[in-house]
């Protein structure tokens, strides 16, 4: 055996332990994304319009700071939390799913201050007839509701807090209450106030409510103080807590929320693995069965594409701590789609070698040669879709960029195992002799003669017509087309012990002024209920149908939220995403064939595509959300490496056969790579199915735009890109 052969084989065998040993154990090495393992996603706006100006450049990283020290000292294992923008922040609890008490935990501004209260009876009543006296304000004590008169201006603020802690009180009810302690200065200045001010009453505001406005006794130098009130032991230690952390330099608004249940989580696993299974099957007994022998050298390839991906994904935290490598379940559909893509490089090569053994070459020049020719085919393809991964990493959040990084993984890996792995396996195999003069392969498809140039122009029209129809479907629906991600409002998914009554969670809904709000029930799962709102109002809906359906053990799976602004906000990301990759695809296509008229018909192809799977998620109801756009972005990267196949045969044949025309060359082009395209195409199709059928309610959108949209690919490939090189290119046929 060679010693090139040699040093190969010791290099993949050492990348494919070292992938091992950070894959396994799966659950220590791969840290789970939150709609995996249940969690809460935010992301705050830090409202700076309402604090000093020489105050609001960092004010973001300040309140990272708070909003840090908050969760810490909750105890929430591994957050995340990150600067996103100018002046916004993402935070991430895994396993965190109380919604309200996350909002008071981070939301709550903290802002402590003691203000004297008024004695003069005479300006309270003026005050409640709307006349406040001059440097006063009207508030309500928190537990009784009493009216008092306070002083505009703090006599201390809690930035001189050193401590906040739960006690609990000496009375008969022994109610928790929050002791605050105050530094040497706060001390200093507490004593002054209540030695100067013995008999009046002392308010206690926080983020501008009056918490308690307990009498001054008696000085008070210990520099210690109580807020009393109706609390909860586990609202008295949230308010111990954020007061412990400081206040926050600006408000927090929630401008996008998403909370996944355990539940859930538990079932998009189960989902998620079910689906890699029956779809890794389907393709390796394709594979095993078509290609025989070089069939099952390509999954033993497959199967180390799957291990490079979990392995890089269990490395890359300690290659870059700074780098969120999650697994979440769009990443799972990634996967499962990279190892479906992965088979197209395969299918490349073991179609290349079958011709090349057509043309009477020995089984040894036939694979050399086979690898040589598919090399720039399948470097140019797998580039173009990694193109649109990487947008997806640039500009996606949360599971969206999961998707991105494991297809992005499975891509270079499926480059490394289709060109490296495969090829040395072969060359063992020469050099042991255990494969001499053939490799017996299936044919299903011969050798086609089909023109299809000819009837472009139908197929034109035929496109038209279906791009006209998905357009007037998505102007008559208008904004109700979107899903919550770009029109905004909120989304509850509830899981039933029983099919429940549809009209009876209707009558909740008008109830509590949802009236307009949609409702849906999954024929797979009808124990499962999807419920849309324009307004925010799941936590009294979850306590109104528990109260409707007592018996029936109602668990909340997912509540999501988007406000009209961050709605806006995707919604322009997701169109910026989609021009940069085709402006990408279209500069990279033009520099690497030479000829503009070859990137502008693919990108137009892309475009088709696009617009086609807009067009029927519109017509058959399923809202235009981020997973929409990621399967976008996925269906063109898809359908350009089909295109670029064919254009790499374009390219060789112009050098081969110089006297044909454009015509004939794309015609004997696309008659060449028909199998090919037929066959990868189908390969990657079973894929999807398998997540469209088995990878549960949250993928089914995404999935069957893929089908759709990989359909449309193959089509417009052929009857699209390839006629308008033609329409384009007749001067520059030679």
């Amino acid at each position: 055996m060679e010693k090139r052969v040699v040093y190969k084989s010791i290099f993949i065998l050492l990348t494919l332990g070292l992938c091992l040993y950070f894959t396994f154990p799966l659950n220590k090495r791969i840290n789970l994304g939150l709609d995996l393992k249940g969690g809460m996603h935010l992301l705050l706006k830090v409202d700076t319009a309402k604090i000093p100006e020489n105050a609001r450049e960092d004010a973001a990283d300040r309140a990272i700071e708070v909003i840090r020290k908050r969760i810490d000292n909750y105890g929430v294992r591994e957050p995340l939390i990150q600067k996103h923008g100018i002046d916004e922040i993402v935070v991430e609890l895994a396993g965190f799913t109380d919604r309200e008490r996350a909002r008071e935990l981070i939301g709550k501004v903290a802002l402590l201050e003691f203000k004297l209260v008024s004695s003069d009876q005479a300006g309270l009543t003026e005050a409640l007839a709307g006349k406040v006296p001059e440097g006063y304000e009207l508030k309500y004590t928190q537990d009784d509701n009493a009216p008092i008169l306070v002083e505009k201006n703090a006599t201390l603020i809690g930035d001189a807090l050193t401590d906040a802690s739960v006690h609990f009180s000496s009375s008969q009810f022994n109610e928790p209450v929050v002791s605050l302690r105050f530094n040497a200065e706060g001390a200093r200045k507490f004593a002054e106030v209540t030695a100067a001010n013995v008999g009046k009453r002392l308010a206690i505001v926080l983020d501008g409510k009056v918490q308690s406005a307990p009498n001054i006794r008696e000085a008070i130098p210990s520099g210690e103080a109580v807020i009393t009130g109706r609390f909860s032991v586990e609202q008295a230690q949230d308010l111990a807590n954020v007061l412990r952390s400081g206040a926050l330099p600006a408000p927090l608004y929630i401008e996008e929320e998403r909370t996944i249940g355990p539940l859930l989580g538990q079932d998009s696993i189960n989902s998620g693995i079910k689906a890699t299974i029956i779809g890794g099957i389907l393709v390796f007994i394709f594979m095993a069965v078509y290609y025989l022998l070089a069939g099952l050298i390509a999954n033993i390839a497959l199967i180390f594409n799957l291990f490079m991906i979990l392995g890089v994904l269990g490395i890359l935290p300690y290659l870059l701590p700074e780098f969120s490598a999650t697994l979440t379940l769009p990443g799972i559909a990634g996967m499962v789609l990279s190892l479906g893509m992965a088979v197209d490089a395969n299918v490349l090569i073991n179609e290349r070698i079958r011709e090349e053994l057509n043309l009477g070459r020995n089984l040894r020049t036939a694979i050399n040669n086979g690898y040589s020719k598919a090399f720039s085919a399948i470097f140019d393809s797998n580039l173009t879709t990694l193109f649109a991964a990487i947008i997806l990493i640039w500009l996606g959040t949360g599971s969206i960029k999961g998707f991105g990084v494991t297809l992005t993984i499975g891509l270079i890996a499926s480059m490394f195992t289709a060109i490296v792995v495969t090829r040395t396996i072969f060359e063992i195999l020469l050099s042991l002799g255990w494969i001499r003069d053939s490799l017996p392969m299936l044919k299903l498809i011969g050798q086609t003669k089909i023109d299809f140039i000819k009837k472009r122009r139908f197929f034109y029209a035929v496109s038209l017509i279906i791009i006209i129809i998905g357009l007037a479907a998505y102007f008559k629906k208008g904004n109700s087309a979107y899903g919550i991600d770009f029109a905004g409002g909120s989304m509850q998914e509830y899981s039933f012990k029983e099919a429940p009554d549809i009209d009876k969670i209707r009558g909740v809904l008008k109830n509590i002024g949802l009236g307009d709000a949609s409702i849906q029930q999954f024929k797979e799962n009808p124990k499962a209920v999807l419920i849309r709102t324009i307004e925010d109002k799941s936590d009294i809906l979850t306590s109104k149908l528990k109260e409707v359906f007592p018996n029936q053990d109602i668990q909340v799976l997912r509540v999501e939220r988007v406000g009209p602004v961050a709605g806006k906000h995707l919604k322009e990301k997701a169109i910026w995403a989609l021009i940069w990759s085709l402006v990408i695809i279209l500069v990279y296509v033009g520099f690497r064939f030479k000829h503009m008229n070859f990137a502008l018909a693919g990108v137009i192809a892309l475009i088709h595509d696009v617009l086609v799977t807009f067009g029927a998620l519109v017509i058959t109801g399923r809202p235009i959300d981020l997973l929409s756009i990621t399967a976008f972005l996925t269906i063109a990267g898809f359908s350009i490496n089909d295109t670029i196949v064919i254009y790499d045969r374009v390219r060789e044949n112009m050098r081969i056969y110089q006297k044909l025309s454009l015509y004939e060359l794309i015609n004997l082009s696309v008659n060449q790579t028909l199998s090919r395209t037929i066959l990868t195409s189908g390969v990657t199709l079973l894929v999807v199915l398998a997540i469209f059928l088995y990878g549960g309610a949250v993928l089914n959108n995404f999935a069957f735009a893929l089908l759709v949209g990989f359909i449309s690919g193959v089509y417009s490939t052929v009857f699209i890109a390839s006629p308008l090189v033609l329409a384009w290119g007749r001067k520059s046929s030679k």
